[in-house]
């Protein structure tokens, strides 16, 4: 009997069907340069950076035109030229997504609409180095409505979506990133926003500690005349503390990386669903029945298991903590070294903060085909420096996506070259970020408008009523109520009816 369903050798024509029905015929086209192999070779840091790429974005990278950004003479429809995108005609594209995040931060939104006729940020200048996306778009137009005048890099060569950096300076924000950056353009652009001649910052938001210290560092006199400092990540905050013990911190800083709203939304609720996004994006991994090691039991690393598990991956955990190691213990899982496991495991996720946590000893055992990636801010965690050796090939599978190959053939697959993989690779959750970036707009409000004395040169917490006002902003999504206080309830616990309802001390 004829087979109709044949479709070797793909080429000519083809037919599907039964030999006395009607024909479906395709044309089809030889596939050109089938069965070749691509050369493997090794990839600097500057040129898989210029690969960078975001699943959740349609961001493509600054060298895709071949020109870098810092090269292009650009201007937004105004005239307005204070800035360096990829691509300014990105804009229109941008916009659309900056109002699809507003619609999934109701807190923020609900801020701004508040205080923008009292504008409690009227005078302040704050340079800011974060991620730059939709959502923290939606911050940077919150601050502006509020009397802050901005100036803005990333904090992350692989994070920014360059449409949304292009609606935000044709809306006249100086704005200096792109996605691919490199080394040298990273530190570039954080200075151009510190370097602006009759403009001088006296705020900053930072994540990472970069931009502090940058302005620390060159120009030691300027930094003395800022009113406050910002800082969302574990890695700047424990910078801003090692200066506040050596006495180089001249300014308050507000740590809002450990307000409860911070670390218990963004760090948790949000890990929780990135991570998996990120994996999905990259690498089309199936999860049931794989072996995965979490490095770190904080926050993040609890956002992670639960996720994993919800799928029906086998959880390791590595910690050094005993009470976070307790925690993972009492959570159902097995908390072990990564020595231990690392020949068996599938994928690898750090989640500490730290360095060094997967070195070259730990990458060489591992299993033909394991995953690694980071989850922590920095990309200290995994040392893919040693990973560029003459003696391994690095291979693009596609962006943010590298093979690593051993001379025996074993391969890992590394993603986004260590850095923090859920805002390399994938997006988060909007509502998530509304709450951290509401966090980070009242801390700026407070540190700007404090009466002098009440901050000193030190590392503070956001106070309690603010982290409570912040869940208060974000409850009305939910059509939430709460239940109030009678005035005999509020004296038998001693507390305000209003709030603050916790100690500093409570650990929710």
């Amino acid at each position: 009997m004829e087979n109709h369903t044949d479709l070797s050798p793909f080429k000519g024509k083809f037919t599907i069907g039964p030999p006395d029905s009607p024909k479906i015929t395709f044309k089809t086209t030889p596939l050109s340069g089938r069965g070749t192999r691509t050369k493997r070779r090794s990839r600097s840091l500057s040129t898989s950076s210029a690969d960078s790429y975001s699943s959740g974005s349609y961001s493509s990278s600054s060298e895709d035109d071949g020109v870098s950004p810092r090269e292009k003479s650009q201007q937004n429809t105004t005239g307005f030229n204070d800035f360096c995108v990829a691509n300014i005609n990105q804009a229109a594209f941008g916009r659309r997504e900056i109002e699809i995040a507003e619609q999934e931060m109701p807190g923020l939104i609900l801020l701004r609409k508040r205080a923008e006729n009292d504008k409690p940020l009227k005078g302040a200048r704050i340079i800011g180095c974060t991620h730059i996306t939709a959502q923290l778009a939606v911050l940077i137009e919150s601050l502006g409505a509020l009397g802050a005048s901005v100036r803005w890099s990333a904090c992350n060569i692989h994070s920014t979506q360059n449409e949304v950096a292009a609606a935000l300076a044709e809306a006249g924000f100086p704005i200096f990133a792109w996605r691919g950056e490199t080394e040298e353009d990273f530190w570039w652009c954080i200075e151009k926003c510190i370097m602006n001649d009759g403009w001088q910052p006296n705020m900053i938001l930072d994540d990472g500690g970069d931009a502090t210290h940058v302005l620390l560092k060159k120009w030691p006199d300027t930094f003395k005349l800022i009113k406050g400092i910002v800082e969302e990540s574990i890695t700047g905050v424990h910078r801003l503390y090692q200066l506040s013990k050596t006495g180089k911190l001249t300014v308050p800083a507000m740590n809002v990386n450990d307000s409860v709203t911070k670390i218990k939304f963004d760090n948790l609720y949000c890990c929780r669903e990135s991570i998996l996004d990120a994996l999905k994006r990259t690498t089309d991994i199936m999860f049931g029945g794989k072996q995965v090691i979490v490095c770190g039991y904080g926050e993040v690393g609890k956002g992670c298991c639960a996720a994993l598990r919800g799928l029906g991956a086998v959880i390791y955990v590595a910690e050094v903590d005993p009470i976070c190691a307790l925690q993972a213990c009492m959570d159902g899982f097995r908390v072990v070294t990564l020595e231990a496991v690392v020949r068996h495991v599938d994928i690898v996720i750090t989640a500490t903060g730290n360095k060094n946590v997967v070195c070259r000893q730990h990458l060489d055992r591992l299993k033909n085909g394991c995953v690694v990636c980071n989850m922590g801010h920095s990309n200290t965690e995994i040392d893919v420096n040693s990973l560029r050796t003459p003696d391994l090939t690095w291979e693009k599978v596609k962006r943010q996506v590298d093979h690593i190959i051993w001379p025996d053939g074993k391969r890992i697959v590394l993603l986004a070259e260590g850095r923090l993989v859920n805002l390399s690779c994938s997006t988060v959750p909007s509502f998530v970020l509304s709450i951290t970036a509401t966090t980070q707009a009242l801390a700026l409000i407070e540190l700007y408008n404090a009466p002098a004395g009440r901050y000193k040169q030190d590392v503070y917490l956001l106070p309690k009523k603010l982290d409570e006002y912040v869940a208060t902003l974000h409850l009305p999504n939910f059509d939430a109520h709460l239940t109030e206080l009678n005035d005999d309830q509020a004296r038998y616990l001693g507390i305000n009816k209003a709030g603050p309802f916790k100690p500093n001390y409570y650990r929710y």
